[in-house]
């Protein structure tokens, strides 16, 4: 079950509820999922019940107990528990199904996996001044409006409503992605940094990161077909490790909605010792080398000499794989860019995937004379579904996704 189905499951609930007589309220038109907070348990939570409790004149203990009885008869739901004033604790049957779940929705979907309605009919009017950063932040914002059903017009004049902090320099000298870089990624109240180091092709590079990540997925599959298999969503065939390093790390963001971000200790880029270099095949100060994206023989992709030992562990089996949450979150990303017309939340949100699929990606195909099992085509088939979620993100900035990097 995907958060966006498990978000259904719950709404169901409280329709049912409401229909049952067990609660007099309006159903919301969409339940938020979010990973527990602090005291919480489960795989997922939801504060539904809080905002029920006043529209229906009830406590809010006694709707998520209502709410309660109704989930734990659902398919995909293995046990609900109701925590501090009334959240409700979502434990799924099976972790593995929820990513493959995943894996599948974002296959079948392709470059619209996210796109949904939250402003279906809706017309957002972008007045921006003559500049090139408002320009080209307008743009990416009408990209994005449009995955949610919205039109945006870009219009010149008083009274301003997207004024970003101006870039200090031109940066058509960067080359076009690189400069779209430069201004979409930072917050619009950051000044951008219009300097050569968005061109530098090595993992302290944000930009190169995504691409990067993007462009070895696409030489994995590469590799995958002369090896005669492709991708299949299923169980990852990991083996039992001890934890997972670098799994991504939850903030906050100004909304109040909880954001993900790469641990700085999963990030490639990160100075922390043993860390790989994604773009040679030769070491750096204090770690092992990434094999170059396409090499030369599908089977010298991955020697054993080129596993990444720094790099962080396969998760437990009952953890869930670092990509899970970022990927399950593009969908609310490309919502609260869209409404809140900022497309740093993308950028950040894209470098997060990438950070989270580096580490996946030398463990996707056989080594030496290993024949591809079930686990490698599990493997390929996540690493397909975040170079999806890369290449649809990059093409919403107006950002080219490389196919050899």
């Amino acid at each position: 079950m995907t958060p966006a189905e498990l978000s259904r499951t719950v709404l169901d609930a409280v329709c049912r509820a409401v229909d049952a007589g067990e609660l007099d309220v309006a159903p919301p038109e969409r339940v938020t999922v979010t990973e527990p907070g602090p005291g919480g348990c489960g795989d997922f939570a939801t504060n539904v019940a809080l905002r029920l409790a006043r529209p229906a004149a009830q406590p809010p203990l006694r709707v998520a107990g209502i709410l309660r009885a109704r989930l734990l008869g659902a398919d995909g739901v293995r046990d609900v528990v109701v925590t501090g004033p009334g959240f409700l604790n979502i434990s799924l049957r099976a972790r593995d199904d929820l990513l493959t779940g995943l894996v599948r929705e974002i296959r079948e979907r392709g470059p619209e996996y996210g796109y949904g309605d939250a402003l279906a009919g809706q017309t957002v009017v972008l007045r921006v001044p003559y500049e090139v950063r408002a320009e080209v932040v307008a743009d990416a914002v009408a990209r994005i409006v449009a995955t949610q059903g919205g039109r945006a017009e870009i219009e010149h004049g008083e009274p301003v409503t997207l004024r970003p902090v101006p870039a200090p320099e031109d940066p058509a000298p960067l080359g076009p992605d690189a400069a779209r870089w430069a201004l979409l990624h930072p917050a619009p109240h950051d000044r951008p940094r219009i300097t050569a180091d968005h061109l530098v092709q090595r993992e302290i590079n944000p930009l190169f990161r995504v691409r990067y990540a993007h462009a070895r997925v696409r030489a994995l599959i590469r590799n995958a077909h002369d090896l005669g298999f492709t991708a299949e969503p299923g169980e990852l065939g990991f083996a039992d490790h001890a934890g997972t390093a670098g799994a991504d790390e939850l903030v906050h963001g100004d909304t109040g909605e909880p954001e993900y971000e790469a641990h700085p200790a999963s990030a490639p880029g990160s100075a922390a010792p043993g860390h790989a270099r994604p773009d040679a095949g030769h070491p750096v100060p204090g770690g092992p080398a990434v094999p170059a994206p396409g090499p030369a023989h599908p089977r010298a992709s991955h020697p054993a000499s080129a596993r990444v030992s720094g790099a962080p562990a396969a998760p437990h089996p009952r953890t869930p794989h670092p990509l899970q949450t970022p990927l399950a979150d593009h969908p609310r990303i490309l919502r609260t860019a869209a409404t809140a017309q900022a497309p740093d939340r993308l950028a950040r949100h894209l470098l997060a995937v990438a950070d989270a699929l580096l580490p996946l990606l030398p463990e996707v195909l056989p080594v030496g004379e290993e024949k591809p099992g079930a686990a490698h085509r599990a493997r390929l088939a996540l690493a397909e579904a975040a170079g999806a979620v890369l290449a649809g993100g990059l093409s919403l900035l107006g950002i080219d996704a490389p196919e050899h990097l």
